[in-house]
């Protein structure tokens, strides 16, 4: 019987560059991102120019998590308390928990059979509910179409944030993600495609929002000290009415984060080949469905989702853990009990008036995801992929 036998919680080091960079920060004292010489580009500044440049944005702000990014984009954005906040109903805790803390209301939006949010409720619901903000989190890192997308906000005159956890890296007919919406969050927390721990880029067009955002993320007055944020005069009212919510990144992160950045296309590219290993192995078994990707996606393979249709209730716990006693860690979103970094929306109690989704309910009962890290060799890919098509078949019958 094959069993796997390496972690799937185990992450690449950290690139020799950024270990030593973050050793001379060290070295240094100076931690703080604002403890930096007049003029001098501290490593949180120099980390913010290069992210803005590789997305072709002006304006980036390192923060200390990607939910916190959420959280101060709808802030800046100017959402008040009540009001209501359009968002994927099939995502992870962290987005509806970022509205909620906001003051808005989530609106939860259905999901399509290709995992991402369904635009033909979109549309309805941004007739129906009057909201004016749009949270779309690129779930597990597939995007829909932002053709659309673009469209459906244009028409009904929404505020787009794109959460781009999962899809740093990746594009839309040659548009990266994070470039369509007014305001792109990402993270670079242990799992996703940066590893800084924990930490976040807020990215924008519009001065006036990074603006607010450099005031929110605890600048005090130091917001001319900020290199790729807007200039002063866009500071010089709001600088008084904007409450410090102290988010900043620290200079350590940016050191540890600024190689892998400059290195990430092609580490999206070897994920990629993992994926692609996975999925064609997976596709000679029957019961196993993975979505079809548009021709227009350039997806970034971290992570790998397939669905089981014909399987009830028992046969997918059995699947996940025969796979676990195999060493092949599957997480099951249409659990009815949270577990790890899965929930099912309706886990979510603080969401006012609750809505019931089948749609979405139904998808997920039989939706399995599977981290995919860069510490896998391609053969290590195969043998996952062949003992999830042997478990599969093994609970078919």
């Amino acid at each position: 019987m094959k069993i796997f036998e390496k972690s799937f919680t185990q992450q690449e080091p950290i690139p020799e560059q950024g270990i030593e960079a973050a050793v001379d920060v060290m070295r240094s004292g100076r931690l703080h991102r604002y403890n930096s010489l007049p003029g001098e580009q501290s490593e949180t500044d120099l980390l913010e120019i290069e992210f803005a440049a590789y997305l072709g944005v002006p304006y980036c702000l390192a923060c200390s998590s990607g939910g916190y990014a959420l959280h101060i984009a709808m802030r800046a954005a100017g959402l008040q308390p009540g009001d209501k906040v359009l968002c994927n109903a099939f995502t992870l805790a962290p987005v509806p928990g970022a509205i909620h803390n906001s003051g808005g209301v989530p609106v939860l939006v259905d999901v399509a059979d290709d995992y991402c949010i369904d635009l033909d409720d979109l549309e309805l619901k941004a007739a129906e509910s009057g909201a004016k903000f749009f949270l779309l989190s690129h779930m597990r890192g597939h995007l829909a179409d932002m053709d659309r997308i673009m469209d459906i906000c244009q028409r009904f005159n929404l505020f787009l944030i794109e959460d781009c956890a999962h899809t740093m890296g990746a594009s839309w007919n040659g548009v990266k993600s994070g470039t369509f919406g007014d305001i792109a969050c990402f993270s670079a927390q242990t799992y996703k495609h940066v590893n800084s721990g924990e930490g976040g880029f807020l990215t924008t067009r519009h001065p006036e929002v990074m603006a607010r955002a450099i005031m929110y993320s605890g600048s005090y007055m130091l917001f001319d000290r900020h290199f790729a944020g807007p200039p002063k005069e866009f500071f010089d009212q709001i600088r008084y009415d904007t409450p410090n919510y102290s988010g900043r990144m620290d200079n350590l992160r940016a050191a540890i984060l600024r190689p892998q950045v400059s290195n990430l296309d092609a580490q999206c590219e070897k994920w990629n080949r993992r994926y692609i290993i996975i999925d064609n192995i997976m596709a000679g078994c029957p019961a196993i469905h993975v979505p079809a990707r548009s021709d227009a996606e350039k997806f970034v393979g971290s992570s790998i989702q397939f669905s089981l249709p014909g399987f009830d209730v028992d046969q997918i716990a059995r699947v996940v853990q025969i796979s676990s006693e195999r060493g092949v860690i599957l997480k099951w979103f249409g659990n009815n009990e949270p577990a790890d970094y899965t929930s099912r929306y309706d886990s979510w109690r603080y969401i006012q008036d609750m809505p019931t989704l089948p749609k979405t309910e139904q998808i997920l009962s039989t939706l399995l995801d599977m981290r995919i890290p860069l510490t896998f060799s391609e053969n290590d890919c195969a043998l996952i992929a062949e003992i999830i098509v042997e478990v599969v078949r093994e609970c078919q019958n």
